[in-house]
């Protein structure tokens, strides 16, 4: 699903990944750790289509991929990409309207009314039934968290990206974001790649974990080398009977 054949990225003399070669196949959960700086953000960017490769070939099901963001992949980040002025059900509702071209957010009639269906048989399915009518500051983190979820999967992207969704939220309440994503991920035939600087969380919940690394240094010249994956492994003995689950 997704190929990287001698990528990098530079932005002007400073070189952020090099040599990157990686294969992913659809359903895969990957996912990413590493120091900071070590450019995991700048790889969803690049999968997501803000950022443009410097060199090398990154493709999506065969083609090059999209230079701006497109309904095919959702994103979450750690600060809660939500609208304050909206409701619960009008965040989701609007992230509907959205996804659709030549959209401005705002729904009429069939639309609006098919639209409020969908979005209320999501957030039910990520347990938010209760705070429809709230708005986020209303929420706990953990609930708004759940509520970009339901955004990012309203458009019903295969690839979903997430940027250290959880790492603001205490251990209790990420231990239940666990279980949701792989509900989540397996129900609607995801693929994953998640940032987290937990390396347990990476095992956990990965089928597979990439670290980056720079494996060149010059210390006269710090930004001359960039960062590559140094591993990628097979994560649990539960990676092949939910892939297999979901590829079915």
């Amino acid at each position: 699903m997704i190929s990287a054949k001698n990528l990098w990225k530079n932005y002007g003399d400073q070189t952020v990944l090099e040599r990157i070669n990686v294969n992913v196949s659809e359903g895969e959960f990957v996912t990413l750790v590493g120091a900071s700086g070590c450019g995991k953000t700048t790889f969803l960017k690049l999968l997501l289509g803000v950022e443009s490769i410097s060199k090398g070939i990154l493709t999506l099901a065969g083609k090059p991929i999209p230079t701006e963001p497109g309904a095919d992949r959702g994103i979450v980040f750690q600060q809660y990409s939500v609208f304050p002025h909206m409701s619960v059900l009008e965040n989701v509702m609007a992230a509907i309207g959205f996804s659709k071209r030549g959209m401005t957010g705002y729904l009429f009639g069939e639309h609006k009314s098919a639209a409020m269906d969908l979005s209320q048989a999501m957030l039910t399915k990520v347990g938010l039934q209760a705070a429809m009518d709230k708005y986020p500051h209303e929420l706990s983190g953990g609930m708004r968290q759940r509520l970009a979820i339901a955004q990012a999967l309203m458009a019903k992207p295969g690839i979903l990206l997430l940027d250290e969704p959880f790492g603001a939220l205490d251990p209790g309440i990420r231990a239940d974001m666990h279980a949701l994503v792989l509900d989540l991920w397996r129900e609607h035939k995801l693929t994953v790649f998640m940032i987290t600087h937990d390396l347990k969380e990476g095992f956990h919940l990965g089928t597979r974990l990439w670290v980056f690394d720079k494996p060149r240094i010059d210390p006269h010249e710090p930004d001359a080398y960039g960062a590559t994956i140094t591993y990628d492994l097979p994560t649990s003995t539960r990676s092949n009977a939910d892939m297999q689950g979901i590829i079915k």
